[in-house]
């Protein structure tokens, strides 16, 4: 700073900030040498609060209003150097204005897939990502745990820490929620209030209060959704051969349509009779043919471990026996295609409606 700018510093006698961005939290108020002319003007315009800091203090907190710094307007600096009454000397601290408003639109994401075990897809990766809010509660405490000495400090300083308290607490979420991976979408709103409520203490311990949080989107990898489309589709399809059936005769109907396909009528039945030929030899479940009964369903194989030995395959109806005669209990690993791993008995659905109800714990008196 110039000689000029000193002149001119020293003679300065408004405080005052007007924002110009979108992301600043808190700016402090240059001064050469932090002096400050008694009886200057502070202004603290809405959504603002000033702080007074002297020698490393926070000294004096003014709420949006228009200020003279006097000693009666500075009790606490005052208290601090000793002032006399009447004092009209510059004197030396620094100012700092907290943007109290909201900042909305803050971006949060899972960087990496989180492991999840689902009822119905076994082990699944997902991604999630969404919005949050914050605004500055209590501005000393977010001055003394995260600004410190910072003049100029923005969302982007805090936001990475931010992003990956609320990513850790989600994944916590949801892997003890159980919610099925196709029900996901239908619980947004209740998975965006619970991750509030397990969060805010900690945004508090900052100064910070965390407002309207929102998870936007959940999704599987690409393969997995790819694989996922293709089962939709069968079950769209529903019975093969009544499909190649449609099939045959929108193409029949077209042909009758389009002089310019005509000719093509003789390589079209061909293709027709060949598709009714390979949908009777199609092993379709649920296909009706005149001259066979459709294929009897395999029964699920379940395999147990036994003094850490695999043992098996045996049918549901084996393991039965097995569970009322005691040799499997609710703990013992089973498993069974396609499950990933071996699981728990009492874990897997359709042995768990197999072991005796137990009674609820009784309520304490």
């Amino acid at each position: 700073m110039g000689l000029f700018d000193r002149i001119l510093g020293e003679f300065v006698d408004v405080i005052e900030w007007t924002d110009d961005s979108s992301d600043t939290m808190v700016y402090r108020f240059e001064r050469y040498g932090n002096a400050i002319k008694y009886g200057a003007m502070l202004t603290v315009r809405e959504s603002q609060v000033a702080i007074l800091v002297n020698e490393g203090r926070i000294a004096d907190i003014y709420e949006p209003g228009l200020y003279q710094l006097e000693t009666n307007n500075m009790p606490l600096l005052t208290t601090l150097e000793s002032w006399p009454h009447g004092f009209d000397s510059p004197f030396k601290a620094e100012v700092y204005f907290f943007n109290m408003r909201r900042f909305t639109d803050l971006k949060w994401g899972t960087k990496n897939p989180v492991m999840l075990r689902d009822k119905e897809f076994s082990a699944v990766r997902l991604r999630a990502f969404g919005t949050y809010a914050i605004r500055i509660k209590d501005p000393t405490l977010f001055s003394k745990e995260i600004v410190g000495t910072n003049g100029h400090f923005v969302t982007g300083e805090i936001s990475d820490q931010l992003r990956n308290q609320i990513i850790s607490r989600f994944s916590s979420i949801l892997a003890e929620s159980g919610i099925p991976i196709l029900d996901l979408a239908a619980n947004y709103d209740d998975l965006s209030t619970f991750i509030s409520a397990k969060i805010t203490p900690e945004f508090l311990e900052y100064g910070l209060e965390l407002s309207n949080l929102l998870v936007e989107n959940i999704s599987l990898p690409e393969e997995v959704e790819k694989a996922l489309d293709k089962r939709t589709s069968m079950g769209i399809v529903g019975n093969l051969n009544d499909y190649l059936r449609y099939q045959a005769g929108a193409a029949i109907e077209a042909a009758a349509s389009n002089p310019a396909v005509a000719s093509a009528g003789l390589e079209m039945g061909l293709g027709i009779a060949v598709a009714n030929e390979l949908s009777k030899g199609l092993n379709v479940p649920g296909a009706k043919t005149p001259d066979a009964p459709p294929p009897i369903p395999q029964q699920r194989q379940f395999y147990v471990a036994v003094n850490g030995e695999k043992t098996g395959p045996f049918d549901l109806a084996t393991l039965k026996q097995k569970i009322q005669h005691g040799e499997i209990n609710r703990a013992t690993l089973c498993w069974h295609q396609p499950l990933v791993d071996w699981m728990p008995a009492e874990k897997i659905a359709d042995l768990d409606s197999i072991f005796p109800l137990q009674p609820p714990p009784i309520p304490n008196q």
